[in-house]
């Protein structure tokens, strides 16, 4: 087992990359809340990242709406069943703790599922950040509320954009 990591820039900062046997196992905020310690990354290397560097460059340029990527993010099983429920959220739209609580069997699990999307490991690539409160305003990000609302402007589609301005 060979852990490795990079940063990787991007519009919302600096990204830890983490990955162990060639899949991805974190993308950490610079700086947020609560990131992996240093003894957990491994060591740094830059090769083993082109891909993730690649398809994050194109996901920020709005050229990409999802990732081909091998992960292993490490979790509970409950985490993964949240975090499987982020990634079929399509690109540009939302869904809510209450939402994916309910798809989960359980409304009263909206709690528990926005811990899960609070571990997420692997943001941006799953997408804990188009979980948003019951009344559609923006609750906790563990990278921060700005850098959510940027994702979700990065993704709103043109359309909804246009009618914001009339």
């Amino acid at each position: 087992m060979t852990r490795t990591h990079t940063v990787i820039e991007s519009p919302v900062g600096g990204l830890i990359a983490v990955a162990e046997d060639g899949a991805l196992t974190g993308l950490y905020f610079e700086r947020r809340r609560r990131g992996p310690r240093p003894g957990d990354l491994g060591t740094r290397d830059e090769t083993g990242f082109a891909e993730p560097r690649r398809q994050l460059a194109e996901y920020f340029a709005g050229e990409r709406t999802g990732f081909e990527l091998p992960l292993a993010p490490r979790g509970d099983e409950f985490q993964h069943q949240v975090w499987r429920l982020l990634a079929e959220i399509p690109f540009g739209e939302t869904r809510s703790y209450g939402e994916l609580a309910r798809r989960l069997g359980d409304v009263a699990l909206a709690r528990e599922v926005g811990a899960a999307c609070g571990r997420n490991p692997l943001p941006v690539v799953v997408p804990c950040h188009r979980v948003v409160g019951a009344d559609g305003r923006l609750t906790g990000y563990a990278g921060g509320l700005d850098r959510k609302r940027y994702l979700l402007e990065l993704e709103e589609p043109a359309r909804k954009k246009e009618a914001r301005l009339f």
